[in-house]
């Protein structure tokens, strides 16, 4: 079974208005996800207090952080992360298509060991506006993420879509990866934290997967350490369908 979690932690900034990359960890390390999936980190950012928010919350799981900044403004990042134990190597990291006045998008892509079986793992935080949700999902069904033919079962797609279940990025993104959820009887809203009524965070995944469990972490905890509540999905590969290769862990630079 392989754990995967998704959670924007708006950078670590909770209900209380209190910056606690540690409280985040806490909720993270709660469920003891094999796969971590982190949306609207800082890295070196002053309004952050100029810290690494991926490394510090990786360093706390005792995992590895992968990330991938959206945004740029000289010297200081935003963007998204996946973080890990697992042997693990940097596939694609890329900026999304995006419009004037709009808060840069981008994905990325992680390729992950879980026992003999490679898994391609990719996060991403899509738009507001609608037109511009839209390209962002062409572009990750496109050659760059999930048209690339090394992009090739088992593969999770996982993040924050900011589109609802029916919209019409949904059913895109859906009918190349079906929702995780797709089979239950009731599922989890994530947004707000503090009274979630919206599912906008979710996991694709291809049909080799089964699903066993999708759930939100809750608690007073999670309803304080972001906006969003994490959505964890466990699930169950089909090693005859992932390919045979051990992932090298990176070494660093």
């Amino acid at each position: 079974m392989l754990r995967v979690l998704t959670y924007n932690v708006r950078r670590c900034l909770g209900a209380d208005g209190r910056l606690a990359p540690e409280r985040v960890a806490a909720v993270i390390a709660a469920c003891r996800a094999d796969v971590v999936a982190l949306q609207e980190l800082d890295v070196g950012r002053a309004r952050s207090g100029g810290i690494d928010q991926a490394d510090v919350i990786a360093g706390h799981l005792g995992m590895r952080a992968h990330f991938h900044p959206a945004m740029r403004v000289r010297e200081e990042l935003y963007g998204d992360a996946i973080l890990t134990a697992l042997p693990s190597r940097l596939v694609r990291a890329e900026a999304l298509p995006g419009r004037d006045g709009c808060e840069p998008r981008g994905a990325l892509w992680v390729a992950i060991a879980a026992g003999d079986t490679e898994i391609q793992i990719v996060t991403t935080h899509l738009g507001l506006d609608r037109r511009e949700r839209r390209a962002q999902a062409e572009a990750l069904l496109g050659p760059a993420f999930l048209g690339d033919p090394d992009c090739r079962d088992p593969v999770v797609l996982l993040g924050d879509f900011n589109a609802l279940p029916g919209s019409r990025v949904h059913r895109r993104l859906a009918a190349r990866l079906p929702d995780a959820q797709r089979t239950r009887s009731w599922t989890r809203p994530t947004f707000p934290a503090r009274l979630p009524l919206l599912r906008i965070d979710h996991v694709f995944v291809s049909r080799s997967i089964a699903v066993r469990e999708v759930r939100t972490l809750g608690g007073g905890l999670a309803r304080i350490a972001s906006d969003h509540l994490p959505l964890v999905a466990d699930l169950d590969l089909a090693p005859a369908l992932g390919p045979r290769i051990s992932v090298p862990r990176e070494e660093p630079a």
